[in-house]
């Protein structure tokens, strides 16, 4: 017998979309959060069940924003005043000539924010990945064709091995097994 870090988690085929979608309320219902479906075709009501709650990359995306914003204000202030100051009609560049930095604080906000967007998914999505433990589930190859699976993660706070596979074998799968890490 495996200790509980062994496994990935405790996974369950079905024959029809419609079990899925049935096993996926019904594992909400029960308590479970960490879960994942996977089908040959998106399901979206599959996808409001397992969905997780906030995945942070609307926090970073602003950050970068922020940064990339506060950035190129920066570094046209450096700039502009600093370090190669204006002397235009005898008069000094002062800071009300802000409006002109606006352009380029708004671009480099946007890519910043952009960069955020795309290597906060990547990061936290935990790419690249080429193994992943459900690969391990038997018959996991028919994922792709015709099979519908329900895996509820070894990581979720109501996981028990005993009392999980029972919950899954009370859905009536058509078969219920552990996957190993």
């Amino acid at each position: 017998m495996q200790a509980p870090g062994d496994i990935y988690g405790v996974m369950a085929e079905f024959d029809s979309p419609n079990a899925l979608i049935e096993a996926s309320q019904r594992a909400r219902a029960a308590g479970y959060r960490k879960m994942d479906a996977y089908s040959p075709f998106p399901i979206e009501e599959v996808s409001h069940e397992v969905m997780p709650g906030d995945t942070g990359v609307p926090r970073i995306v602003l950050i970068c924003g922020l940064i990339g914003a506060s950035t190129g204000f920066i570094t046209q202030y450096i700039g502009e005043f600093i370090d190669y100051p204006y002397i235009i009609g005898g008069r000094p560049n002062d800071i009300t000539n802000w409006a002109s930095m606006i352009p380029i604080t708004f671009e480099l906000g946007i890519l910043f924010a952009a960069f955020g967007a795309v290597f906060g998914m990547i990061a936290l999505n935990g790419l690249p990945m080429p193994y992943h433990p459900v690969f391990n589930a038997p018959r996991f190859e028919r994922a792709s064709q015709d099979a519908f699976f329900l895996c509820i993660e070894s990581t979720d706070p109501l996981f028990d091995r005993a009392q999980t596979s029972q919950f899954l074998r009370g859905l009536k799968p058509l078969q219920v097994s552990e996957v190993s890490q």
